[in-house]
């Protein structure tokens, strides 16, 4: 039995309040060295010669390349529980595992107080909450400014026709708005699609939005407030979600608050408000973008970075965040670059939405795990990129064999707590990535192939603008 391999450990995604008062108990194993796995587990308040009133044999629900998982569902009837794993692996050898590591498989230790593990009292409270309504919808990214045009008189100078002749440069125009994604909700609705997710929509000087001038403004070449509830009340009609794209990690450079910090340098009331390390901020004569004298999304210098811990710009971004849900009823936050950004900043801003409304959606722009954010008082879930690499490289490159796929979606499946699994944001591509058809060097079967197994795992699915194929 290779002990180094077993693994647990209390209040995580090994332990967790699922549903309907139903704790979910997982474990880990070298995979294909335990034969069987029983729980012993009672309340620890109760003494009794069998110290564990119950017993259940766990169930060895997926493997990885390295490892078997386990899980149980128990009911506990008094919020408490204490607990012991009995592993006995393929030749007969058997070995109790709890708290204190792993001990002799005898009455002595399992009735020995203190080798369980324990869930001193289960708050539901604690239980990591999803909005019910996500896993059953169906998302479409949209990029605005080069989704529909249905009003020409907000064109930016200079924008380029719609025609697929011009082979356009990421920074040109194309007149994209608001009244054009209100033109197509009926192809949309006929499509399936039961949420909208915009990329940014605030004042901004590029085509992408991701540099906000103004949090509280729609861009001009968008529309106005009214095109925007008009679009959130027509989708609702629908039975449409709308998210929005919260860029609070950086501003933009031509916003008033940086516009101040340069104009009045160090005597500025919005220093703080950045991570400004030297002054002046000029960035005119730098050669090398490494050199910048604050801190900006990358080394990007029309995107200074925000203070997210100076309670002035807290106090800013909730107001933002609120603001959009009181006035215009919209459904989800997605998070842009939200590892970058403070822990408590984030448990904050989760308050504040849901004393808004209780049943919206939070997404946070994580690439890589994401625990930290998963654990009831942050996200609600993440974008899916792990999984969504996996899924190019066996579909669309081809540079996966079976076997190894296989281990990597078992895996990444054990990553989180089931709750949070079932509303994880699943995409195969989006305005940061290289468009799926591309990857696929064309190949339309391929990448229906991959939409298809992408439709069918646990998560939210999301497709981005014109994944639709006869």
């Amino acid at each position: 039995m290779e002990l180094s391999a077993i693994y647990h450990r209390p209040e995580s995604e090994y332990a967790y309040l699922y549903k309907d008062k139903k704790l979910h108990i997982r474990i880990r194993t070298k995979k294909g060295d335990i034969e069987s796995i029983i729980l012993h587990y009672g309340d620890p308040f109760i003494f009794m010669e069998e110290f564990y009133q119950d017993t259940k044999e766990m169930v060895k629900i997926i493997s990885d390349v390295l490892f078997d998982y386990w899980q149980v569902e128990v009911s506990v009837d008094f919020a408490r529980i204490q607990y012991l794993f009995e592993v006995t692996d393929t030749e007969g050898q058997s070995i109790l595992y709890g708290d204190k590591g792993c001990v002799e498989n005898s009455l002595e230790n399992l009735h020995a107080i203190g080798n369980g593990f324990k869930l001193p009292y289960i708050h539901e409270i604690d239980a990591c909450q999803v909005p019910d309504w996500v896993s059953n919808t169906v998302w479409y990214q949209i990029f605005p400014e080069r989704f529909a045009n249905g009003n020409a008189r907000l064109n930016p100078e200079g924008s380029l026709d719609w025609d697929l002749s011009i082979t356009p440069q990421s920074d040109d125009f194309f007149g994209g708005d608001l009244q054009g994604i209100i033109d197509h909700l009926d192809y949309l609705q006929d499509l399936g699609i039961t949420g909208l997710y915009l990329c940014p929509i605030f004042e901004s000087t590029s085509n992408h939005k991701y540099n906000t001038t103004d949090y509280f403004e729609i861009d001009r070449h968008f529309g106005d407030k009214e095109t925007f509830r008009e679009l959130v009340e027509q989708a609702h009609q629908r039975g449409m979600k709308i998210m929005l794209d919260a860029v609070f990690n950086h501003i933009g450079s031509q916003s008033p608050q940086w516009q101040d910090v340069v104009k009045n340098g160090e005597e500025s009331a919005y220093k703080d408000w950045f991570h400004i390390q030297q002054f002046p901020v000029m960035t005119e004569k730098l050669a090398n973008k490494r050199e910048l004298p604050y801190h900006a999304f990358g080394f990007e210098d029309y995107m200074p970075k925000l203070n997210t811990a100076n309670p002035e710009v807290k106090d800013y971004l909730l107001k933002v965040a609120t603001y959009w849900i009181e006035e215009f009823d919209i459904d989800a936050w997605r998070l842009d670059v939200a590892n970058e950004i403070d822990h408590q900043f984030w448990r904050d801003f989760r308050k504040a939405v849901l004393a808004k409304k209780p049943d919206l959606y939070i997404l946070g722009e994580v690439w890589h795990r994401s625990q930290p954010w998963l654990n009831g008082d942050e996200f609600h879930a993440v974008m899916n990129y792990p999984l969504s690499d996996s899924i190019k490289d066996y579909f669309l490159r081809g540079i996966k064999k079976t076997d190894q796929f296989i281990d990597e979606i078992n895996g990444q499946s054990m990553y989180y707590k089931q709750q949070i699994s079932e509303v994880m944001f699943n995409l195969l591509d989006s305005h940061d990535t290289e468009r799926i058809l591309w990857t696929a060097n064309e190949d339309v079967q391929l990448v229906k192939s991959a939409l298809a197994f992408l439709f069918l795992q646990k998560g939210t699915p999301c497709i981005y603008t014109e994944q639709s194929y006869p």
